[in-house]
């Protein structure tokens, strides 16, 4: 009797102790974190002392700290941790507002434009090169279309 509790001891112990043990090969896959205000170098660049603090809302988004005591302060905080790797990033914007609550000065992690890169227009598109068809295959006429399958044409009879 006290050789079978002292083995169901032994057994727990070893099927407890197997829950918490993980081999190296095992690799378990962890997410991505991203918390805050994510601000790019676009929407720095269209602030402009004297905006007030709507326009500036609008910009740049809800502020993710706006402290009681300083009202004239608002705070952007970023963080993005790598589930990979495990490498943190993190970013600090910080806008400040005159008493009228107005734009008064910006500082932080991301610049400010600079006045040349505000009125220089820039160029989104580019040109790509399909080719093009030989003469003699340009007259000829386009294959007719198949019909679909039986299993296509029951697929978009359940509106797959």
């Amino acid at each position: 009797m006290h050789r079978s509790r002292l083995l169901i001891a032994a057994a727990f112990c070893g099927v407890l102790s197997a829950c918490s043990y993980k081999p190296g090969f095992i690799k378990e896959y962890k997410i991505d974190i991203q918390q805050g205000n994510v601000l790019s170098q676009e929407m720095v660049a269209q602030l402009k002392p004297g905006q007030t603090r709507d326009q500036v809302r609008y910009i740049l988004g809800t502020p993710l700290v706006t402290d009681i005591f300083h009202q004239q302060r608002w705070d952007y905080v970023y963080r993005f941790q790598n589930g990979q790797t495990g490498q943190v990033e993190s970013r600090r914007f910080v806008v400040f507002f005159d008493a009228d609550g107005r734009l008064e000065r910006v500082g932080g992690d991301v610049l400010v434009a600079e006045t040349g890169e505000l009125t220089v227009p820039t160029t989104n598109s580019r040109l790509v090169d399909l080719g093009s068809l030989p003469p003699e295959l340009a007259d000829k006429p386009l294959p007719p279309r198949e019909e679909p399958g039986f299993f296509r044409r029951l697929m978009n009879s359940f509106g797959l």
